[in-house]
């Protein structure tokens, strides 16, 4: 890389200055309290029947309390004299293994120990209809065949398509349930038809196997439990639309329109199903889905420890790292991109030796005329955007801003053997 490395040598990275992005902080002081009380309500807990065995869904992101939430919602199964286990239900994530997706629940915090149950870890599943377009609606044999079912998950908008519907409860019981057999039937047509497949998928499963409840998650701009409610199977539809509706308004967001560089510190499964969440980036793996800044360049650094190698969403990167490409297993990569017939995010893009050499391409590509002028985003992840950098150059834009507040005074991005302090 020593020619390559030479080209970029003299590629200025100006320098930057941390900033706070305020956003609607609203969050539940105790998630647990509220849930038992949701739990109480008709069409909640008092369902189950002493002797069932119940199905508990829980899935593969990094939701805020996933795991006290799911230690709350199997005791108050067992407090009604029945008998709960987990299922994964993660669709082919995991690398469409069973113990593959009992590990990537484990790095969640949920595992037999830690829940003091039984889970119920298979990629089997079964057939149980079509759509009237033809597709097969497949769900997992561990969960169907249980007395009742519970499917836990956070309400927000998707990554590839818009809906009324989106990534939630329907999406879990249709996508996750069916495992990679489900998941690839479901994304066969395409995402142009994803958000009328869900919802006709949702509805059978929901008629034809015993869903009880769902119980629904809201997340602020912190990465914190804003709201949770539990959805009675006679209104897991109806409620999810409007949650959705909730959840968009309280997305974090890069409150910076245009953008010549974004550099973003860690990309993973555990961020969001893209690695990186395209509702962030604006870098959208389908034409079905939209908004967000303009960001000329994109450079990713490193995988988050969670994402096991996964490195699903690369694609939607222009730059990356040595660092980077030596942690990532294929398999795991590759098996998103046939699962959901979009394999642009599991392409590879341009390697650069570090993290130096790879911001300084960003920046040489970004077709501006003064390299010291780039309007330059560093952020941790697409969850994390509180506390950012930005550069020199977009200062006076943010101090107009009144959800913005100036951290510190400008600064150099320090270097050890070439990858970021």
């Amino acid at each position: 890389m020593k020619t390559i490395n030479s080209l970029l040598e003299g590629i200025p990275i100006p320098p930057v200055v941390k900033i706070r992005q305020k956003f609607n902080s609203e969050a539940l002081q105790d998630p647990i309290a509220i849930l038992l009380e949701e739990l109480q309500r008709p069409g909640g807990i008092g369902r189950i029947k002493e002797g069932q065995k119940i199905a508990i869904l829980v899935g593969s992101r990094g939701i805020a309390n996933l795991a006290p939430v799911t230690k709350a919602v199997i005791q108050a199964v067992r407090e009604r004299g029945a008998y709960p286990f987990i299922v994964p239900t993660m669709g082919s994530h995991g690398g469409a293994t069973a113990q593959g997706q009992k590990s990537v629940l484990k790095h969640l915090g949920i595992d037999e120990i830690t829940m003091g149950v039984p889970i119920a870890s298979s990629m089997d599943v079964m057939k149980i209809g079509e759509l009237k377009n033809g597709l097969p609606i497949y769900v997992g044999k561990e969960a169907a065949t249980a007395d009742g079912i519970i499917a836990i998950n956070r309400i927000k908008p998707h990554t590839a398509f818009r809906g009324a519907i989106e990534s939630g409860i329907m999406k879990m019981l249709t996508i996750g349930m069916g495992k990679q057999k489900g998941a690839e039937a479901c994304h066969q047509l395409g995402f142009k038809y994803m958000a009328e497949n869900v919802l006709g998928m949702g509805r059978r499963i929901i008629e034809k196997l015993p869903i009880l409840f769902g119980v629904a998650l809201l997340e602020n701009a912190y990465d914190q439990t804003s709201k949770i409610e539990v959805l009675p199977r006679e209104l897991i539809e109806e409620r999810e639309k409007e949650l959705l509706v909730k959840s968009k308004g309280m997305m974090p967001r890069i409150m910076f329109e245009q953008i010549d560089v974004l550099v973003v510190d860690y990309l993973g499964k555990n961020i969001s199903g893209d690695g990186m969440d395209p509702n962030i980036t604006g870098r959208y793996p389908t034409p079905y889905a939209y908004g967000g800044p303009e960001i000329n360049k994109i450079v990713v650094l490193d995988l988050t420890r969670e994402t096991e190698g996964n490195a699903n969403g690369i694609g939607t990167a222009d730059f990356t790292t040595r660092r980077l490409i030596n942690k990532i297993n294929l398999e795991k990569t590759y098996i998103n991109g046939l699962t959901s017939t979009v394999c642009g995010p599991t392409k590879i893009p341009t390697i650069l030796e570090n993290d130096r050499y790879a911001i300084k391409a960003a920046i040489k590509t970004c077709n501006i005329l003064d390299f010291n002028k780039c309007r330059l985003v560093r952020i941790k992840d697409t969850l994390h955007l509180d506390e950012i950098e930005i550069s020199l150059s977009m200062l006076e834009e943010a101090k107009g801003k009144g959800d913005i507040e100036i951290l510190s005074e400008p600064y150099p991005l320090t270097f050890d053997n070439g990858n970021l302090r």
